[in-house]
């Protein structure tokens, strides 16, 4: 595994916790129905587990993270029924081949070490006529409006940060890619956004970040690798100053790809 880094800082769950079917996964959503097995691999905080498992109940999900202590939430998140909960590395998930109809995966390969490894072991838990599907943000491809030259330097620090940590930060635009080089039979490559842009959007996307920056786990990786606290500082100054603004927008572009096995 890659060293997550973004860490579990309440600052960054808050985000985590934002996170629907409906704005996380829409693109899968088509493709659950009653009674359907999936495995929700690196659940986070649970909200996006616990939306899948209502529209695949009777049907049984298993969620999995690396981190104890987020399952923890996540279990409080998705108090199911039909849920169940493990501590898993995506590089050896522990179940037998073709235990579920679908593997789903959100913001979850652009932070391991090998994703074409994951995404094969992703493939070897899903039945033969079953989907596996993976949605990554791509961080090069963030764009805002209007220019705050701190944000430009937030960029480039986290992307720096990223790779130090084994991860690939611009990995909307590689699934396809990945997927491919995983042996799928089929894949359908897609695309979609989250865009910032009303007051009480900003204030939240802006707040987060502001505070992620220098209090997360990345604030210290950052200074692990160099970076001054007085540059975290600023950029998080920057970041207060881009929510302030009445016409901000910002746009995340996120790569999804759909695979059968």
């Amino acid at each position: 595994m890659a060293t997550y880094t973004h860490g579990h800082h309440d600052s960054v769950l808050r985000s985590h916790r934002w996170r629907t079917a409906e704005n996380s996964a829409a693109y899968l959503l088509d493709h659950l129905a009653p009674g359907l097995s999936v495995l929700d691999v690196g659940c986070g905080p649970g909200t996006i587990t616990a939306d899948l498992a209502r529209r695949v109940a009777p049907g049984r999900l298993t969620a999995v993270d690396v981190s104890e202590s987020v399952l923890d939430e996540a279990r409080r998140a998705a108090d199911l029924a039909n849920v169940e909960f493990a501590v898993a590395d995506v590089h050896a998930l522990d179940f037998p081949d073709g235990s579920f109809d679908v593997v789903h995966a959100h913001q979850v390969l652009q932070h391991v070490g090998d994703p074409v490894a994951a995404l094969r072991e992703m493939r070897r838990v899903c039945r033969p006529a079953g989907t596996v599907a993976a949605r990554d943000s791509d961080y090069a491809a963030m764009t805002w409006y209007p220019e705050v030259p701190e944000l430009d330097t937030w960029l480039a620090l986290y992307r720096d940060v990223a790779r130090r940590n084994g991860g690939e930060p611009d990995a909307g635009r590689r699934l396809h890619a990945w997927a491919r080089r995983a042996g799928f039979s089929e894949v359908t490559a897609s695309a979609s956004v989250w865009c910032f842009a009303t007051g009480e959007d900003r204030a939240w996307w802006s707040g987060m970040w502001a505070e992620r920056i220098t209090h997360s786990a990345i604030a210290g990786q950052a200074l692990a690798a160099g970076y001054p606290q007085k540059e975290l500082d600023r950029i998080s100054e920057g970041w207060r100053k881009w929510g302030a603004v009445e016409d901000g927008w910002f746009a995340i572009l996120h790569g999804e790809v759909l695979c059968t096995p």
